[in-house]
């Protein structure tokens, strides 16, 4: 026998899903699922990526030297600092500030320009960034004309990531020192003089073997300008070589000038030789009897 075609409840001419055959069930309902997953999943990736980049954006560091740099008065100085991860800083605010200074400011960058009312007077015309790099990430400043008064703490500082770094600058003057040398009846005399350092140096004789040479007692003056005079004096002897340098050298900057001079022969004077019949090179003693 033929057998009989399923017959399925109608309500109102449509069908009702519960009344389906369970395997058409179980397929429409798989298919929902897989479909609410993928939904799901590609929700959770675009939450992950969204948060990726806000985290790459909101950790970005800046980053400047720990170590202090030293610069002399009147060269020209970069503040080397950057943000890291990079990003774009060109359309942030970018402050640099001494804090010991009123106003503080360095130079102040916002929107896309440099705020030229912000800049403390001693700066004006003398500190810049690299706007072609700013996009980049690289915030360093530069500093032209180093000025005595210019040496300090600088600090780096980003509002819109509440981030920021510092950086010490040291400032040194120093010259080239000037050797003069005098002879009187017996020994030369060298006298080594250098102007206008800062902070205050020491000074050294050397031999040309490069023997440190026994010195009187520097001696020092420091001006109105706060830079410091200094000058010394050695007594020489005639030797092999008569070479002779005055060293002056300030370690905080790693700073050394040095100047060599050589003294000719027929400058040192001659020593008179004692003359033999002379009743003063030696010595009868005297014998009285009791």
């Amino acid at each position: 026998m033929r057998p009989e075609a399923a017959s399925f409840p109608v309500f109102f001419g449509l069908w009702t899903p519960q009344l389906l055959p369970k395997n058409i069930r179980d397929t429409q309902q798989t298919s929902r699922m897989l479909h609410m997953k993928v939904k799901w999943c590609l929700g959770f990736v675009l939450v992950i990526y969204l948060a990726l980049i806000h985290r790459s954006q909101g950790e970005s560091q800046v980053i400047c030297p720990s170590q202090p740099i030293v610069a002399t008065v009147g060269n020209d100085i970069i503040f080397l600092c950057r943000l890291e991860p990079p990003i774009s800083a060109l359309e942030m605010t970018v402050e640099w500030a001494r804090p010991d200074l009123n106003p503080r400011f360095v130079l102040v960058w916002r929107d896309g320009v440099e705020l030229e009312s912000k800049k403390h007077l001693s700066f004006k015309g003398r500190t810049s960034v690299f706007i072609d790099e700013l996009e980049h990430g690289n915030i360093s400043l530069k500093l032209s004309k180093v000025k005595l008064s210019d040496q300090g703490t600088y600090r780096c500082f980003i509002p819109q990531l509440n981030k920021d770094s510092t950086i010490k600058l040291d400032v040194g003057a120093v010259s080239s020192p000037v050797v003069n040398m005098t002879r009187n009846s017996s020994v030369v005399v060298l006298q080594c003089e250098s102007k206008g350092w800062y902070p205050q140096p020491e000074v050294f004789w050397l031999d040309g073997e490069g023997n440190l040479l026994s010195a009187e007692p520097t001696e020092t003056v420091r001006g109105p300008d706060d830079l410091y005079t200094v000058s010394s004096r050695v007594t020489v002897e005639k030797r092999h070589n008569n070479n002779f340098t005055c060293k002056v050298q300030q370690a905080k900057i790693n700073q050394i000038r040095e100047t060599h001079i050589i003294v000719p022969d027929d400058f040192f004077p001659v020593p008179d030789l004692p003359d033999p019949t002379s009743s003063s090179s030696s010595f009868v003693p005297t014998i009285i009897g009791v």
